[in-house]
């Protein structure tokens, strides 16, 4: 296996069966020359990258060494934890991310992030490894970085799970949810308290039942009488239920049956404590 170009110390492209490939490795471009053999004992990963072969090589070859072993370490800890292969586009998408949110903290700047406790419950094991990460950069890199930003790593993990949606997707629906927990807040005048475990549940309700909407899987149905019972007992969550129902229909085509604003009505009551 020879070396066609070396991006730096320890990611080189090579060419093999016509096929161009990157070689990443600690040491395997270092001190290395366009035709040279590789080390196969120092090989790491070989990717192949088609489309995008040469966006990944231009950040190979431009970013700081530094911010690309740290990405490189967080995505392979992410596939030991979450057990499933990743998107070949996260070692493009989260190393980019990743330097710049870096650099953008060294020169002193915010980073924010609005969906942050709902990217905490609906990606858990994702935050979780975003924690872990930021554990890594202090260590490594000497930055601390936010919760704000630990979020957004997660997001780009959970995004380069095979079979999930795109991160547009990803984040509609984080923002959808925080819509349906501000007509909450408004409607009652209250601060919900975003640790508790009715909050969860409530999340993690709406964000399957906003799910069977896009696969087009049935809803549950709920008994008439139960349902008109709540109506009754609960008609200031019921009414909110409707509230949010509606406005999903409105802005973004989601529609739930009654049924569905029942059992919304349940968590509501429960979120709330009235």
């Amino acid at each position: 296996m020879r070396i066609s170009k070396v991006l730096n110390n320890n990611s080189v492209v090579v060419k093999e069966d016509d096929q161009e490939k990157i070689v990443m490795g600690l040491g395997v471009g270092f001190q290395k020359r366009k035709n040279d053999l590789i080390d196969r004992s120092k090989i790491e990963k070989i990717f192949v990258m088609k489309e995008e072969s040469d966006k990944f090589q231009e950040l190979l070859s431009t970013l700081p060494v530094e911010h690309i072993d740290v990405a490189e370490e967080i995505i392979s800890y992410a596939e030991g934890q979450l057990m499933v292969p990743l998107s070949n586009h996260i070692h493009i998408s989260l190393t980019d991310h990743l330097s710049f949110a870096i650099e953008r903290l060294e020169k002193g700047y915010t980073i924010q992030n609005k969906l942050l406790n709902e990217i905490r419950v609906l990606y858990k094991p994702e935050f979780e490894i975003g924690q872990w990460a930021q554990g890594l950069i202090k260590e490594r890199l000497g930055v601390s970085i936010p919760d704000d930003e630990v979020g957004h790593i997660a997001l780009h993990l959970h995004t380069a799970k095979m079979g999930s949606k795109s991160m547009e997707n990803t984040m509609q629906l984080a923002s959808i949810i925080r819509d349906a927990i501000e007509i909450i807040e408004k409607e009652f005048n209250v601060v919900i308290e975003e640790t508790s475990i009715n909050y969860q549940r409530l999340l993690t309700h709406l964000r399957f039942a906003i799910n069977r909407v896009e696969e087009g899987e049935p809803f549950h149905s709920m008994d008439p009488e139960m349902l008109e019972l709540f109506q009754m007992k609960f008609a200031k969550a019921f009414g909110t239920a409707q509230k949010i129902a509606d406005f999903l229909e409105a802005e973004y085509s989601i529609h739930f049956p009654l049924s569905e604003v029942g059992y919304i009505t349940l968590h509501i009551q429960r979120l709330t404590g009235k």
